[in-house]
């Protein structure tokens, strides 16, 4: 149940069934790390540029602003009917610091404007991408006030750096802030939600939501992803959380190539049943894309993305008045991403989910009716 809205200028309104605004803010795409470029020098630098020459080959930062170009462009050529975009805005200081620690923002802030490595993972720094992680999180904040404002019944935050990697003190996996934390933080401190309810689908566990919510029992994580040693190697099933907290961190490991079937099944018996107990005031999906095949770690379908995506809204629909949020992570073949953000985009405004596994079955059918006669042998002594 919503709490007290404690701020009068975000009255809510009754959204329109299907309604989706995208949230895209051409600022996020000024995070350009370049490993060509000078960086601050220093130990992390050496080291790096160490693991980088033993590659041989020639190294491209793999989260690049490609990766939203392609989303975008592939939104004008095929628009989704019911979509509306909106322009994102930056976060504050205490909205970012209800989530990470003072000293990590100072750190974070005066490399503003400067090429660095930020961690040994080749996470890093160009001279926008501080600014460029300040919008990407406040327009997650932006796409949770519109869905709480009743502006919109669901809405689909399209930004980077990424966040679900960002701890509380460190930066980690491309991500700088960690949006979807910042968001849901910021839900529960000024919009009046009691109880959200953070769904990561992304191929790589998020650890640094887990860390950030480890000891909340008003934040549950459900968190479907590829198993230890994949990056980051947290996310055991036996994660679970602790002191209050113990219980709303849900980690469901996954073995290289599950697809469609194992995640559908992991939604109708694992989540379901846990947001049914926990009844969030608000949804938010940390939508990641590299478990598309083209991504070489899972085997999730476009239709299995659509799939997913109606079940939350199914429970949405149930729990919350409608009220989901997506927010982009992960994905790195720009076909599957860009094709699998649209995806999830027409099933929220409301086009039908078809069922995983059945595109081909009716042709196959066909064929077999045009086929069949060539394999019967005639009768003989049929007159």
């Amino acid at each position: 149940m919503l709490g007290k809205n404690p701020d009068p200028a975000l009255e809510q309104q009754v959204a329109e069934p299907n309604s989706v605004i995208a949230f895209y803010d051409e600022r996020v795409l000024n995070h350009q790390p370049n490993s060509d470029a000078p960086f601050l020098p220093g130990r992390m630098d050496r080291k790096i540029r160490e693991l980088l020459s033993a590659l041989k080959v020639p190294w491209v930062y793999p989260e690049h602003a490609g990766r939203l170009k392609a989303i975008h462009q592939l939104l004008e050529l095929e628009p989704v009917p019911g979509v509306t975009f909106e322009a994102g805005k930056e976060a504050s200081r205490e909205q970012l610091g209800r989530v990470h620690t003072s000293s990590y923002l100072d750190h974070v802030f005066e490399l503003r404007g400067k090429n660095a490595w930020l961690d040994v993972d080749t996470t890093a720094v160009s001279p926008g991408s501080v600014d460029a992680a300040e919008v990407a999180a406040g327009t997650t904040v932006a796409a949770v006030e519109a869905v709480m404002q009743g502006r919109c019944q669901s809405a689909f935050a399209l930004v980077r750096p990424p966040g679900h990697h960002a701890e509380p003190v460190r930066a980690r996996g491309f991500c700088l802030f960690n949006n979807v934390a910042v968001a849901a933080a910021h839900a529960r401190a000024e919009l009046g939600c009691e109880r959200v309810l953070i769904v990561d689908w992304d191929a790589h566990h998020a650890n640094g939501t887990q860390d950030i919510f480890w000891a909340d029992p008003d934040v549950m994580l459900f968190d479907i992803h590829r198993s230890s040693p994949f990056y980051p190697g947290t996310g055991n099933l036996e994660d679970v959380g602790v002191g209050l907290g113990e219980g709303t961190t849900i980690n469901v490991p996954m073995p290289a190539g599950a697809g469609d079937r194992a995640y559908l099944s992991a939604f109708e018996d694992i989540l379901i049943p846990a947001a049914d107990w926990f009844q969030p005031d608000l949804i938010l999906v940390s939508a990641g894309f590299d478990p598309h095949p083209f991504d070489l770690a899972l085997n999730v379908s476009y239709e299995g993305f659509a799939a997913m995506t109606s079940m939350l809204q199914t429970l949405a629909q149930r729990h919350c008045d409608g009220r989901l949020v997506f927010v982009l992570e992960g994905g790195y073949h720009l076909l599957s991403l860009s094709r699998g953000v649209r995806t999830v985009l027409a099933v929220l405004a409301g086009a039908e989910a078809p069922e995983p596994g059945l595109i081909g079955i009716a042709e196959v059918r066909a064929a077999a009716d045009f086929h069949r006669h060539a394999f019967i042998a005639e009768d003989p002594d049929k007159p």
